[in-house]
């Protein structure tokens, strides 16, 4: 944030964060919801209104909203209903959109965000003030032609929650991390894809600066068309030192909509900020009211998988790994899934502490696995390697029968072989001669052929140890375990020099 600009300012944020929710049917009709169809071709009466349809509420939409309620703290409302939200827009064929106004599903809630600053790690609750259930609006798009807009309806009914936060961000990084904790909980709860490139998430924010020390609001504008988190960052940033600009030079901030535009770094003006009387809300008659039973709560809960923040904690807490690496291991629940699903197989077969074993199946995990990942472009779900086969790998490795080099070569054949670990080492002589009845007639032959060097080691060159150790590793063709290896060295020559 630019000092000399709003030094004496403080920003203040609100998120109105929509998710697209990856059901088969659409909100009310049974009509797909799927992405990427050819325009108008996922579309019926229901979603169009035309006269004499009816809705009818999609139960898999509610529980996907109840879902993400109470992953985020929220009380459930046992009874709400739906309204008409009235608008005129080309993309809205009935001229109004069922969303929910007086009593949503959701309410009362919170997220808390963590965000570095500099050196430091600071946390902080976010309030939610809601989470109501919707219907998305078409699509206009207007860069196909150049005499008129287009229009696609595949979109109209597709479902959406929409979380509203209180205005409690107070930096373009905490909205950001928090939109990034709206994404990670909805992939984790697999209720949508969290792609904002698509539209299945998407932000808009309220923003408004004080001056510093004062509670008094300012006047806010709504931010609009921020495709990424980086644009999030970008566009609240200069809407920010907008705002302080203007009210540095006595004047004041309008209350409207602003466009981000990415290529020119900039918010442009949209229109007017619309309140809520503007909608012209009122019930939907065509809809009962909603209510959630005790019984469906429970089944809800009883769903929830372990999300990041507490998959986070028990792996520092109670593995011992680094917050560094928790962070990289519960960024995707697929991937929190495996280290679980790897780490209890190595576990089981007490070849080592919790804390090592965690740290270890970390390290491949972090290294090889998502650089294999990253490189083919697969999820984890495509990995070759299946848990049990890479427990293998890193038990033989925790136990020293095979290197860190031994290892990272093992690991690359099994990405093509589905053999055993142990068969495939063995086969390219690949584990560590560990075994002291067969290592100790080697160590005996290379102090016996090299007497000058054990005439120097022992009269203080130790660097020579080196040079037999290599002897020693040589006639094995590099097999055995360095380690073992020098210890068995030294050993003898100490043997050798109280003689």
């Amino acid at each position: 944030m630019k000092e000399s600009s709003v030094q004496s300012y403080e920003p203040v944020i609100g998120l109105e964060v929509h998710c697209q929710l990856a059901t088969n049917a659409k909100t009310f009709s049974p009509e797909s919801a799927a992405y990427g169809a050819e325009p108008n071709t996922n579309v019926d009466p229901v979603s169009l209104g035309h006269p004499g349809t009816l809705p009818v509420l999609n139960e898999r939409v509610l529980d996907f909203t109840i879902r993400m309620g109470l992953a985020t703290h929220c009380s459930i409302r046992p009874r709400s209903t739906f309204a008409r939200k009235h608008y005129f827009y080309p993309d809205l064929p009935k001229g109004y959109q069922i969303s929910q106004y007086e009593d949503p599903i959701c309410h009362d809630g919170w997220l808390d965000v963590e965000v570095e600053l500099g050196a430091e790690r600071s946390q902080r609750r976010i309030g939610i003030t809601r989470i109501h259930l919707e219907e998305d609006a078409g699509k206009s798009i207007h860069d196909q032609s150049p005499q008129a807009t287009l229009l696609d309806f595949n979109r109209c009914g597709v479902p959406l929650i929409e979380i509203v936060t209180e205005p409690d961000l107070r930096s373009p990084r905490e909205a950001a991390v928090f939109l990034q904790s709206v994404r990670q909980i909805v992939r984790y709860l697999g209720i949508c894809d969290g792609n904002m490139e698509e539209g299945s998430l998407r932000c808009d924010a309220n923003v408004s600066v004080r001056p510093a020390g004062q509670d008094v609001l300012g006047t806010k504008t709504e931010v609009k068309n921020m495709n990424s988190f980086r644009n999030v960052e970008n566009a609240l940033q200069f809407e920010i030192e907008r705002q302080a600009g203007i009210l540095r030079s006595g004047e004041r901030v309008v209350q409207e909509t602003r466009l981000w535009d990415a290529d020119a770094g900039a918010t442009r003006s949209m229109r007017s900020k619309e309140e809520a009387h503007d909608y012209r809300y009122f019930p939907d008659p065509d809809l009962v009211p909603v209510v959630v039973t005790d019984e469906m709560l429970q089944a809800a809960r009883m769903s929830l998988p372990d999300l990041p923040d507490a998959r986070r904690t028990r792996l520092v807490r109670s593995l011992g790994l680094p917050e560094y690496d928790a962070g990289i291991l519960t960024e995707e629940r697929e991937l929190a899934d495996y280290f679980d699903e790897v780490y209890g197989a190595v576990i089981s077969a007490e070849v080592a502490d919790e804390s090592t074993v965690a740290k270890q199946v970390s390290n491949f995990l972090m290294s090889d696995v998502l650089r294999v990942v990253n490189e083919k472009g697969i999820t984890m779900k495509a990995f070759p390697i299946d848990a049990v086969r890479l427990a293998r790998l890193i038990e033989l490795r925790i136990e020293d029968r095979i290197s860190s080099t031994g290892a990272s070569e093992l690991f690359d054949l099994m990405l093509e072989q589905p053999d055993d670990p142990i068969r495939i080492a063995e086969a390219r002589n690949l584990l560590q001669v560990s075994d002291e009845d067969a290592l100790l007639p080697v160590v005996h032959r290379a102090l016996d052929d090299n007497p000058s060097q054990v005439d120097q080691f022992l009269g203080g060159k130790e660097g020579v140890m080196g040079f037999l150790i290599g002897q020693v590793m040589r006639t094995f063709d590099g097999s055995p375990d360095p380690r073992r290896v020098r210890e068995l060295l030294a050993s003898e020559l100490e043997r050798r020099r109280n003689r």
